[in-house]
């Protein structure tokens, strides 16, 4: 049986639980699940998610002060205590296979029992005339990652966020002038970063303010149009960086049949789980209004604690096999007790 097994492909290996993202929710919940015991994967095509592009995280209890990727290695580390196995490649679809679930990447798949969408976000795009054209010839997204180009040069901030007044503070130990333009009348951003914004001495705000179309001389970008309440405005600059928020990567789920929200959101409940058996979510692809670090890793940590729940109520079986078990009759779990009680409680 096991022979003919291998021969169709079925034997593989049958987690508990796989994540979806390598960002500090998707890992996370990847702790919680080897301290549950369980058989654990995480598959993303990176490590780390959005947070590595945070210069500095003041806000995550425990920490004073600490770089995005500090944190990201640090929540990384410690799943890889509990033997999670890493799989480094881009999920391209999910599929339901009788009880259980087949996770498709790019090599391969994986076979589980329950699964987490920590997918995060992407970044959203302003949509206007050139902005596709100048992408990375002038057009930016991640102050961290492209600032250093623009080292006492003029550029713009478009956003009225709290991102857009910490990217400002990025750029303004390089760049000569940074300008954030705010669509709507004020600058919201935490009070810190508001107070920041205000003391340093190249960093100035308008308001009221729409970009229309980013220009430049076919190699790189020299101004951007600008619509004010007193017209039009053309104003000549050396780089563009868009901070207007993030859209929910969260495609796979919709396929699947996951509810999402206006918003694209996966709508979860308090504890994490989605409308689907055995599937759950965290993180900035979850439906939750207020999207921190620390928020996404206690979405992560009732995801992890879900699926425990849920794989320990029932037998679930690999794909292609037949539940005909006495367990699987009376719903009774086989799912093996926790090798180590965890020393807080979950």
């Amino acid at each position: 049986m096991l022979f003919f097994r291998e021969l169709i492909g079925l034997a593989k290996e049958f987690f508990d639980i796989v994540i979806i993202g390598g960002g500090v929710a998707g890992f996370a919940a990847a702790m919680y699940a080897g301290r549950f015991n369980m058989k654990t994967a995480v598959v993303a095509e990176n490590w780390g998610g959005t947070i590595v592009l945070t210069d500095t995280v003041e806000n995550y209890p425990g920490f004073k002060k600490l770089s995005g990727q500090e944190l990201a290695d640090k929540i990384k580390a410690h799943a890889l205590e509990y033997g999670v196995k890493l799989v480094q490649e881009r999920v391209t679809a999910v599929e339901r296979c009788g009880e259980s679930y087949r996770v498709v990447h790019a090599k391969g798949s994986l076979e589980t029992k329950t699964f987490v969408f920590a997918t995060g976000t992407k970044w959203r795009k302003l949509g206007v005339k050139g902005e596709d054209e100048y992408a990375s010839k002038g057009v930016h997204y991640c102050a961290l990652c492209d600032g250093y180009f623009y080292k006492g040069k003029n550029v713009v901030i478009v956003g009225g966020g709290d991102s857009a007044a910490k990217e400002s503070l990025t750029l303004a130990g390089l760049a000569g002038n940074v300008t954030i333009l705010v669509r709507g009348p004020e600058l919201k951003a935490e009070p810190v970063n508001l107070e920041r914004v205000k003391a340093a001495k190249n960093v100035s705000v308008r308001t009221n303010v729409s970009v229309q179309e980013v220009k430049g001389n076919g190699k790189n970008v020299t101004s951007v149009v600008l619509k004010t309440d007193g017209g039009v405005e053309e104003l000549a600059i050396d780089g563009v960086f868009v901070e207007i928020g993030h859209l929910p990567v969260s495609e796979l789920a919709v396929q699947l049949g996951v509810k999402v929200d206006k918003k694209n959101e996966i709508m979860i409940d308090r504890l994490s789980k989605t409308n689907l058996d055995g599937v759950y979510a965290c993180g900035d692809v979850a439906d939750s209004p207020f999207k921190q670090a620390i928020t996404g890793v206690g979405e992560a940590v009732n995801a992890a604690y879900s699926a425990y729940q849920y794989v320990s109520s029932k037998t679930i079986l690999p794909c292609g096999e037949r539940n005909g078990s006495d367990a699987a009759a009376t719903g009774k779990g086989t799912h093996p007790p926790l090798a180590k009680p965890p020393a807080e409680k979950p």
